[in-house]
């Protein structure tokens, strides 16, 4: 787990900070080890956690909300709300309008 802690956003990379905290947190849901209805250290623990500014993080949960993949609830935190949609189109295909 000490491994895990250690992770740093590569600030050399083409890649915006905020989308590689997105893409960590991403595999964390994915993997398991933020589970359905876990709920996330608070924005600044994250930050000094990833060696990364307050606003990063949030835009990086900002991102993930728009996703679908965290709720933040007032007061509460913020929690995965569900595992990340996996490649099941068939659901969005009959939305179109028929007439």
């Amino acid at each position: 787990m000490a491994d895990e802690r250690q992770w740093r956003p590569d600030p050399t990379s083409h890649v915006y900070v905020y989308l590689q905290v997105v893409e960590r947190l991403t595999e964390q849901i994915r993997a398991g080890r933020l589970p359905v209805g876990a709920r996330l250290p608070g924005e600044r623990d994250l930050a000094d956690e990833y060696g990364v500014a307050v606003n990063t993080v949030r835009r990086a949960i900002r991102e993930l909300r728009d996703q679908g993949l965290l709720i933040t609830v007032p007061v509460k935190g913020t929690f995965v709300c569900a595992e990340e949609p996996s490649s099941n189109s068939g659901d969005g295909d009959g939305d179109e309008p028929t007439g």
